[in-house]
């Protein structure tokens, strides 16, 4: 058995939640590596629809151990509020069951008040953040002024991090005219979750080297998709980590060699969510259709997704820079009832044709799509559980598929329930 990595393969909102869900009964750990309260995850489960944002999809299986590693920066107001919702639900969690990295940086109110002062000050060239603080809280854990987890045991550590702090923050605020951050307020406010907080905390790192000694199963969750990575994506309409499946090690404190299979998850079809470029969107009637049969709408902001046609050569990079194994591919049955499915695959570039992404931004936003058509299928797709519940035309659009992006379906999801998922190649067992 191997550890499997499930990363996004295009601009995030794949449908990895279920995946990960559906794949962690075959797991004993699941650890979260990147991202923040931004992301969010929807499983469907029986009567009960779990929307998470910071906790790992594998939460919601009983006797499996989740882990927030270090490369996520964690909002405590959130995560803890998170924990008390899903609690609610009658979902089991404490500190034997979920763990934290205790060198993970934190998100402060600071952060989201800044996110949208500056989005503002911005105006028309606004990133079209969440404006959760994300952004932020990575700037100041790369400045090396963070707080993080371990610091709320040290009260006086605290009190000096949070002076080096404000003299950057309140400095910027001064300078967009908003209204300064009070250090005492702030400290009040950490106060609130330092033990609760603490009380989850731990060396993971140490925790999943004696995980993979013992010969448990790790399924690594990544958060957003290759595409918004900060330094593959469209830059600079990204977020702001690394995205792809690299991150896994560095963000949960693992050598690379313990990632043995990377699955890619994959709409059929495409999606974007905030400004930005997108070669295959279309704004019309079809863009509109895979809007609403796909409820395309952010699990965290609601904000509406732009939709678009399958784009072979986004993801065939996507699947090159990460080392994508083999992806699943999700909301099939979304395109039933089509009479034909257009696949992008190439770039037109000025009078060039061109076979991958550019960098530029200039030219990202100019490239035009080349498609190729494919015939559409009738016939009902949604809740198949194998090959032979598939018209052979939807079986054909996969297969082309594959074919385009250098890459085998290993999963094939046909709705969101956690069952209507054909195995065709079991990640744990590569």
């Amino acid at each position: 058995m191997t550890n499997v990595a499930v990363v996004g393969s295009q601009w995030g909102d794949e449908g990895k939640g279920k995946i990960v869900d559906w794949l962690s009964e075959r797991a004993d750990v699941v650890v979260r590596f990147q991202g923040g309260h931004n992301a969010g995850h929807t499983l469907v489960i029986g009567d009960k629809t779990y929307k998470l944002s910071l906790l790992p999809s594998g939460v919601v299986r009983p006797g499996k151990i989740s882990i927030i590693g270090n490369g996520v920066v964690i909002d405590p107001w959130a995560l803890l509020g998170e924990i008390k919702k899903i609690v609610e639900m009658g979902v089991e969690i404490g500190p034997d069951t979920l763990k934290i990295a205790d060198n993970a940086s934190l998100i402060l109110p600071l952060h989201p008040y800044l996110d949208g002062a500056i989005e503002q000050a911005r105006g028309a060239d606004k990133i079209g953040t969440t404006g959760r603080g994300i952004g932020p809280a990575y700037e100041d854990k790369v400045a090396r002024r963070a707080i993080r987890i371990c610091d709320l045991a040290d009260p006086e550590i605290l009190s000096q991090r949070v002076d080096h702090l404000l003299f950057h923050h309140n400095a910027l605020l001064r300078g967009l005219g908003a209204d300064e951050v009070d250090k005492a307020e702030l400290m009040a406010r950490l106060d609130e979750i330092r033990e609760p907080l603490l009380s989850y905390a731990a060396p993971v790192w140490h925790w999943l080297d004696q995980a993979r000694r013992d010969g448990k199963r790790i399924l690594f969750e990544g958060a957003q998709g290759a595409m918004l990575d900060v330094d593959h994506g469209t830059y600079p309409f990204v977020t702001s980590s690394n995205t792809v499946a690299g991150q896994a090690a560095a963000g949960a404190g693992v050598a690379p060699h313990t990632i043995g299979y990377i699955l890619g998850i994959t709409k059929a079809y495409t999606t974007r969510v905030g400004s930005g470029p997108f070669p295959s969107e279309d704004t019309g009637d079809v863009g509109t259709r895979l809007g609403e049969r796909g409820r395309e709408f952010g699990t965290v902001t609601g904000r509406k997704r732009r939709c678009g046609w399958f784009d072979a050569v986004m993801v065939r990079q996507a699947i090159t820079i990460g080392g994508i194994h083999g992806i699943a591919l999700t909301k099939l049955d979304v395109l039933d009832g089509m009479d034909e499915l257009k696949v992008c695959v190439g770039y037109k570039l000025g009078d060039q044709e061109i076979s991958r992404f550019p960098a530029g931004i200039r030219d990202q936003a100019s490239v035009e799509p080349i498609y190729e058509t494919l015939e559409g299928w009738q016939d009902s797709t949604a809740g198949a559980r194998s090959w032979a519940d598939l018209p052979a035309t939807a079986i054909k659009y996969v297969r082309r598929i594959e074919e385009l992006i250098g890459a085998p379906v290993a999963l094939l999801s046909t709705s969101p329930e956690r069952l209507d998922t054909i195995l065709v190649r079991d990640p744990f067992a590569d």
